[in-house]
């Protein structure tokens, strides 16, 4: 949605009952986020969304830079791994993404599909990973309808955290073992290692961890997937194979997330 100047004059200079008000909020607002309080702007975007009736000639405006602030506020505190008052945003950004979907273009429903990824890394933050399983059954079902969005149809961030000055980020695949998809060699969940950059953000990738699919010799066995360590080496990419983390369906991911960390430690013992 692209807001043209020229048209927001026009809008903000008719002649409705305390349009005047609601314009000097509004840009209150804004002003707050360009000072980078989007907090004290989402209050406001909140009390206006709240005051005014859907027929306002802002109020697509202000849905459309609320839904921005919570997003913003939500992916802030998710990326400091205050999981907390990410979740607080995120939960108040899904009901106001619904209550807009219908004003906006088509694409913008998918929105609440990113929140529900948003939602899940936040509870595994948290060690939540009952509630977090409630939206990863959300977004199975979503993919099993076609109804996700480009990236995400295919998979989905589930988990980041920071380890010591490395980011970490784990990733899911979807389709389970007899699927099509996972014939041959298959990942069902990868674990990529970053470098950081002095304010945090990823720098280069310096490792994964892959739990990938077990080739059984013996077909009574147990061991559905292994964990792998891959890295990029002088002659090209180099796998270990490490058969003391090995695991069976359905995935333990409270243990899977004890073994990354545990290799983590390792790792940087070397």
């Amino acid at each position: 949605m692209k807001i043209y100047p020229v048209i927001l004059c026009l809008l903000f200079t008719a002649p409705v009952l305390g349009q005047d008000a609601l314009s000097k909020a509004y840009f209150k607002a804004d002003s707050l986020v360009n000072a980078g309080n989007t907090e004290a702007a989402i209050s406001i975007y909140s009390q206006l969304a709240t005051k005014m009736t859907t027929a306002d000639t802002i109020y697509n405006y202000v849905l459309w830079y609320y839904n921005n602030a919570l997003a913003s506020m939500e992916e802030q505190y998710r990326m400091r791994e205050q999981y907390d008052s990410a979740l607080m945003y995120a939960f108040k950004a899904l009901p106001l993404i619904q209550q807009s979907a219908n004003r906006f273009d088509v694409d913008f429903k998918e929105r609440e599909y990113w929140m529900y990824k948003n939602v899940i890394v936040n509870y595994f933050g948290l060690n939540k990973l009952d509630s977090a399983k409630i939206y990863q059954d959300k977004l199975y079902t979503l993919r099993d309808l076609n109804m996700l969005p480009e990236v995400l149809e295919d998979y989905y961030n589930f988990e980041f955290f920071r380890w010591n000055d490395k980011n970490v980020w784990g990733y899911e695949w979807y389709p389970e073992l007899g699927d099509p998809e996972t014939q041959g060699s298959y990942s069902k969940i990868v674990y990529y290692i970053y470098s950081t950059n002095p304010d945090g953000s990823d720098k280069e990738q310096l490792y994964r961890m892959h739990v990938l699919k077990f080739h059984k010799l013996n077909e009574d066995s147990k061991i559905d997937y292994v964990m792998t360590y891959r890295f990029e080496g002088e002659k090209g990419e180099v796998s270990k194979t490490l058969y003391n983390y090995t695991y069976s369906n359905p995935l333990n991911y409270a243990q899977i997330r004890k073994d990354v960390r545990a290799i983590l430690a390792s790792i940087d013992s070397e």
